[in-house]
């Protein structure tokens, strides 16, 4: 490969980018799962805009080119969202989908206090299950208000156990 990928927040000029990227990651999770109106399809530029503005944002880049990213934000109670995760589909299985998710961890609580990581995934989205489970997440429900109860998996981790594992 030559260039290495990096980490870092996102650009509001690579919005565009971001978006065009997701919409291409998201299509075989719509297809596992039936369903093209999920929302990373149907995402305007404009709210994406709005996020960069108002959560973090982090973009893994392969020299110029936005190969994957991953969102979040901590609520009032100290929950940290972690959404939209996802890589270039030539990019799967070079451990960039986990540098992603602890980079995003690591960040998140040296900003603000952390007390538990939560994200949503697909029941049917094997790879993304295999992936939260290594970092430590487990399901506590479905999600009925992301879609049909039995399609989505609420996951989450205490973050008192990703501040044990760097310590170590």
């Amino acid at each position: 490969m030559g260039t290495s990928v990096t980490i870092s927040a996102a650009d509001d000029d690579e919005a565009e980018q971001i978006l065009k990227l997701q919409y291409l990651c998201y299509q075989s999770e719509a297809q596992l799962h039936g369903d093209y109106r999920i929302a990373p399809l149907t995402q305007t530029l404009e709210d994406l805009r709005s996020e960069l503005a108002a959560g973090m944002v982090l973009v893994a880049r392969l020299g110029e080119e936005v190969i994957g990213s991953v969102r979040a934000r901590v609520d009032a109670h100290g929950t940290a969202s972690i959404s939209r995760l996802f890589v270039h589909p030539r990019m799967h299985r070079h451990g960039l989908g986990s540098r992603l998710l602890t980079r995003v961890e690591e960040l998140l609580a040296a900003d603000a206090p952390v007390t538990r990581y939560r994200l949503i995934t697909g029941l049917r989205s094997e790879n993304n299950l295999r992936l939260y489970r290594k970092h430590g997440y487990t399901r506590v429900g479905g999600a009925p208000d992301v879609g049909d109860r039995d399609m989505t998996a609420i996951m989450e981790k205490d973050a008192s156990s990703t501040a044990l594992a760097a310590s170590a």
